[in-house]
């Protein structure tokens, strides 16, 4: 029997005072879930119109362009499916596990990403899992982003989903990023305090905001600087969506290989051709955002143990760090 597909149907009014920008990143950042390579496969597909012509992934979109996207999409299945996806499981009991989630892997089904996620991972691994989320996020305690790596918590029972739950709220749990940043810092130690707001010029982002959005804390502190950007490890008071992106952004140190909050450009050190072709070659390592969320600590609901978790960094994040030393 032949697969139905359905279409999914995008149309982005490029606004005033937009910068140049190719046309496959932009569509990256703009429609969610979407990776710039699906972009690129849609563009050369002819699913992608600027101004009613197709167009090639190196276009640069400008103020005032109307573009169309058509994605075709599988149609939602009524239950999620168990998938046999490998996972990185670094603590598990009867009552909860902790997964190193790789970058790239989202945590649950949505629009276009209904198969591939941890969840369907997770559903293939056990039988058990906290249904005290929507269907789509069963066992989801907490999340992080899609291209961020790092330690999960998962809740195999409601009850423990709930008290695992209330101690994100109470701030209680401990959680510290690796992250490399651009530049050098000034202090050794300090934070970042600022509301994070939607923006009002793209809602899939975020911004710091004086009189709108949420209270927002993140501690920081050097563990080794290179020649124009700095290793630090982050601690979270408030857990904000892109909380610490948006705050060393604003900080004007930006999570170094970010695109969406201004981590792939040069923004410490020269531009000359010499500089540009290491970071370029860097970027190429480091094709996502260098977070990792490295270790967790938290109150296990039934033993009232303190569990005290931490992670190696992923090969990613540990080549891209070999090649910042070598300075070269």
């Amino acid at each position: 029997m032949s697969k139905i597909i359905n279409e999914k149907k995008f149309k982005i009014d490029v606004p005033d005072g937009k910068k140049k920008e190719r046309i496959d990143v932009f569509l990256a950042n703009s429609i969610e879930n979407a990776t710039r390579s699906r972009i690129q496969k849609l563009i050369k597909a002819n699913c992608v119109i600027v101004n009613g012509k197709v167009i090639k992934a190196n276009y640069l979109i400008c103020p005032k362009d109307k573009v169309e996207v058509t994605i075709p999409t599988s149609p939602r299945p009524d239950v999620n499916e168990a998938e046999d996806i490998p996972l990185n499981i670094i603590y598990e009991d009867e009552y909860l596990l902790v997964v190193n989630k790789a970058a790239g892997m989202v945590a649950h089904p949505s629009l276009g990403n209904y198969t591939g996620t941890l969840v369907n991972a997770l559903l293939h691994h056990t039988k058990k899992l906290s249904a005290l989320n929507e269907p789509s996020r069963p066992g989801i305690v907490h999340r992080i982003d899609k291209d961020t790596s790092g330690l999960l918590l998962i809740a195999k029972d409601e009850w423990t989903h709930a008290k695992l739950a209330k101690q994100f709220y109470d701030h209680s749990i401990e959680r510290e990023y690796w992250a490399v940043c651009w530049g050098l810092f000034k202090n050794k130690k300090g934070e970042v305090v600022g509301n994070i707001a939607r923006s009002t010029k793209d809602r899939k982002i975020f911004t710091v905001s004086e009189t709108e959005g949420k209270h927002a804390h993140t501690f920081y502190e050097l563990i080794e600087e290179f020649e124009f950007a700095s290793l630090i490890k982050l601690k979270l008071k408030t857990g904000r969506t892109h909380q610490i992106r948006v705050h060393m952004s604003h900080f004007k140190h930006p999570i170094f290989g970010d695109p969406t909050y201004g981590g792939r450009v040069i923004v410490y050190g020269s531009s000359l051709p010499k500089i540009k072709a290491r970071v370029d070659n860097l970027l190429e390592i480091m094709k996502r955002q260098a977070l990792h969320a490295k270790t967790l600590g938290f109150i296990h609901p039934h033993t009232k143990e303190k569990i005290y978790l931490d992670s190696e960094l992923p090969d990613d994040f540990k080549m891209f760090l070999k090649k910042l030393r070598t300075n070269n």
